[in-house]
């Protein structure tokens, strides 16, 4: 089931479900979730973030080719940062380049939604607390970062978060292809069996540290491949199973 949220008249929002182009109103209960009266086409309605998360707990270093890409040891355990809520958009919303930065770095990540509340969770059952999956783009001041030596300011600035397009519940996170597309050229390009760390193993450390809450966001860390983002670009996270993240890049001062 592919569960997002539309804005279907100037400030009201519904949750959905996409089935083959059209998006049905989502009916849940507390046994299931069903598709209830059509909302309208896909095309004819604005998507809006699949989630609105509580937080954003994301991963660092967390694909053997991206840590042999930046010359890094392999993690013991995850690297765990977080980025406000206050950094999500929507598709097709643009990521917005601070004046603060002179360089901003796309990084496709697939995310892992939780479903309900998870504290000291065991790998194995980790999955009775996943909702779903979908495309994250941890959008990265690369300067700041460097110059900061820890992550906050450099993943935390507004539309530095996009979420999309909807959240997957059907999946098998373990063996999907994964993309960045820049401007129609693809830069990374790797497979989720490349994760040193599995979503059930992130679930469980994660909540053995902090609870995490219904549509809290882990982004799962980034292949090989990050770069530069500049005003005018387009950026695409294509996630086998779920589908395409779009969104546009514009510098503030274009705002």
């Amino acid at each position: 089931m592919k569960i997002c949220r539309v804005e279907i008249s100037p400030g009201k929002i519904e949750y959905g479900v996409v089935i083959e182009g059209e998006v049905y109103a989502l009916q849940a209960d507390a046994e299931s979730s069903r598709p209830g009266t059509k909302l309208g086409k896909l095309e004819s309605l604005k998507l809006k973030s699949p989630v609105s998360p509580c937080k954003i707990v994301a991963v660092g270093l967390n694909y053997r080719d991206h840590a042999e890409e930046l010359k890094q040891k392999i993690p013991e355990e995850p690297l765990l940062f977080l980025k406000p809520k206050t950094a999500v958009i929507d598709p097709g919303e643009p990521i917005i380049i601070p004046p603060q930065s002179k360089r901003v770095d796309y990084e496709a990540e697939l995310a892992v939604v939780i479903y309900r509340p998870a504290k000291n969770v065991k790998p194995e059952s980790a999955n009775e607390y996943i909702l779903g999956y979908t495309c994250f783009n941890d959008v990265t001041a690369r300067d700041l970062q460097a110059k900061d030596g820890q992550w906050t300011r450099a993943k935390g600035f507004d539309t530095f978060a996009p979420i999309g397009p909807w959240i997957e519940t059907e999946l098998d996170p373990m063996n999907l292809e994964i993309e960045a597309r820049l401007n129609g050229k693809v830069v990374q390009k790797s497979n989720t069996k490349n994760l040193i760390f599995p979503p059930a193993q992130l679930v469980s450390f994660i909540s053995s540290v902090m609870t995490l809450e219904p549509g809290d966001v882990i982004a799962t860390g980034t292949p090989a491949g990050i770069g530069q983002i500049k005003n005018g670009d387009e950026i695409v996270v294509y996630i086998q199973g779920i589908g395409e993240l779009k969104n546009p890049v514009k510098a503030e001062r274009e705002i």
